[in-house]
């Protein structure tokens, strides 16, 4: 029978279904320490993760019989996928689990941005009833440009269907995905033209701050800005300028440079002046990394890799 480890939180229904098929023994070792995992996973021949430990050689190192690395989630950065190729580690992940809550989400942060809702809130809770300082913006005659045009960036173009804009959607490695909604648009003509920008590309060394100086410095119009992806996509100063010379109007960052591997520390080193900015203004709307983590997302997250863990094992 195949060992699968947990070192991270899942929703059960993974462990459920992968040992209801009689092949895999599943043990819980989300509490384990990175000490505890190099005495323990010798015999692993599968291990779950989140993000708690990062998948390089000196981890790895530790489990000779790995088969497979199941990742509930989308992003991949914290797995060497290099070296898990050169051991012969399958890799999953399960982007296709929480691209609906990611497109949710994105569009919740634009509306909230676009109608300052979140100001509107705050104002209104301390006693502020100020109308004009709140006015909103309408998205119908906008241009959304979306960068990165995978599951998540397919998923908010599907909810922006509802509203009468243009929709350009850029991805540097997909073509021939234009339909009578979607314009298949150049990086050039997306930064020219968009009223809003929303990422959806992953981390990787080609698209760390993707978005510097040199990024919005091409921009066309002033734009609302989305960052539904990973944080270090982002340049956090390059965007403050942004912000401050008014070629960014807002930002909603569901992630961010300063973000911890491990999320729940977000706020224990000594913060810094770029993060008190993103902290302080009403222009950032941050929320915590949540963007695909829904009660639904949950669920669908470990069922999509049972389906790719069974379907691979019963080829």
């Amino acid at each position: 029978m195949k060992k699968v480890f947990f070192l991270d939180t899942v929703h059960p229904i993974l462990a459920e279904r992968l040992t209801q098929s009689g092949e895999y023994d599943c043990i819980e070792a989300h509490d384990w320490t990175k000490e505890q995992c190099e005495t323990q996973l010798i015999d692993a021949d599968g291990i779950v993760i989140r993000s708690r430990f990062t998948m390089d050689e000196s981890f790895l190192q530790f489990t000779p019989n790995l088969q497979f690395i199941a990742r509930s989630g989308a992003g991949m950065e914290n797995i060497d996928e290099a070296y898990c190729q050169k051991r012969g580690i399958q890799l999953y992940n399960a982007p296709e689990g929480n691209r609906n809550a990611v497109g949710e989400h994105a569009l919740g942060m634009l509306l909230s941005m676009m109608n300052k809702i979140h100001t509107a809130n705050r104002d209104v809770k301390k006693g502020i009833w100020d109308r004009e300082g709140n006015r909103g913006v309408e998205l119908d005659g906008k241009t959304v440009g979306i960068i990165g045009f995978g599951n998540n960036g397919k998923a908010f173009a599907k909810k922006l269907r509802g509203f009468d804009i243009t929709l350009l959607a850029y991805d540097k490695y997909k073509t021939g995905f234009g339909d009578d909604f979607v314009i298949e648009a150049t990086l050039e003509a997306v930064l020219r033209k968009s009223d809003v920008i929303s990422f959806h590309i992953p981390q990787n060394e080609e698209t760390i701050h993707f978005a510097n100086q040199e990024f919005f410095d091409a921009l066309g119009k002033p734009i609302y800005l989305l960052n539904l992806s990973r944080g270090r996509i982002v340049e956090t100063n390059s965007l403050i300028k942004s912000i401050q010379n008014g070629s960014t109007l807002s930002a909603g960052l569901d992630v961010n440079e300063f973000e911890k591997k491990s999320f729940e520390n977000f706020f224990e080193e000594t913060s810094n002046e770029a993060l008190n900015f993103l902290l302080e203004s009403d222009k950032i709307l941050l929320t915590p990394h949540v963007g695909g983590w829904t009660n639904e997302s949950y669920y669908k997250l470990s069922s999509v890799l049972a389906e790719k863990i069974l379907h691979v094992d019963n080829q």
